[in-house]
């Protein structure tokens, strides 16, 4: 069941103090100004995100809020949030200021569609506190058959995320506390597999955890029920992390333009 009443949408678009090697090379303050199909990754994110009905507001977090003032007009209202240290700190900011639900994305998802959204927002959360879209190797591989993605391989298949992330409830507070956890010792390996509990991360090391299993796992870390949703598009795996991955996009805009003129 869908949960009623408009929706907050937050997208990830700041930078890291030491800056990101894709904007530098592309020199501009932010990688979400890189241009695909002659548009910014933030305003083809904001306009898919814009024309889902559900969606009320976007909030989008970002050091600079002129950045934001200058995308063009859109369906919903469109303003800049602060962005803390880290993606993790700026949703924890947002969802203690706004509350729950929460939709959240990065500005670096270039090929997002409002039906990747909407497939989210449709699928049967049960009691799910947050939900996380996924897609499924055969999947991704079928939409981008040389992509190299960094594949989460669990007992029953091989996932890549989506970047896109329904926090459905207040407990899913709990669900952002754990993610600034696991980013601040992302630089301490025997740390980050300490909070995991290596019991785990064996089991995953060797193939034999499933992925409900450690979804249960980080729901018991965390203190709040975590289902996954399987988008059907493979494309939703393919955020731009890196030069090919920007290229990938580029062609795979280029085709829809073709397929579909506007």
């Amino acid at each position: 069941m869908t949960d009623p009443g408009p929706l907050t949408a937050l997208v990830l678009a700041g930078s890291r103090r030491e800056g990101d090697p894709m904007a530098r090379a592309a020199e501009l303050s932010h990688k979400a100004l890189i241009p695909v199909g002659g548009l910014a990754m933030l305003e083809r994110v904001v306009s898919a995100l814009a024309a889902v009905p559900r969606v009320g507001r976007i909030l989008v977090a970002i050091e600079r809020p002129d950045i934001v003032a200058a995308l063009p007009p859109m369906r919903v209202p469109v303003s800049a949030v602060k962005a803390e240290e880290g993606p993790s700190a700026s949703v924890a900011a947002v969802l203690a200021s706004v509350g729950a639900p929460l939709l959240v994305t990065t500005a670096d998802h270039a090929l997002l569609r409002p039906e990747w959204v909407q497939e989210l927002l449709d699928a049967d959360a049960g009691s799910a506190d947050a939900l996380l879209c996924l897609a499924r190797r055969a999947s991704v591989m079928a939409a981008a058959p040389d992509t190299v993605r960094t594949w989460l391989r669990f007992s029953d298949d091989a996932y890549s995320g989506c970047n896109l992330f329904l926090l459905r409830t207040p407990a899913a507070a709990g669900v952002v506390s754990l993610w600034k956890q696991l980013e601040a010792d992302r630089k301490r390996p025997l740390a980050l597999l300490g909070r995991l509990g290596y019991g785990y991360v064996l089991r995953y090391r060797f193939g034999w955890l499933s992925l409900r299993s450690a979804l249960a796992r980080l729901g018991r870390l965390c203190g709040a029920r975590l289902e996954p949703v399987f988008l059907r598009d493979g494309e939703a795996a393919i955020d731009v992390d890196k030069p090919s991955d920007l290229a990938l996009v580029r062609q795979l805009v280029a085709k829809r333009d073709t397929e579909h003129p506007r």
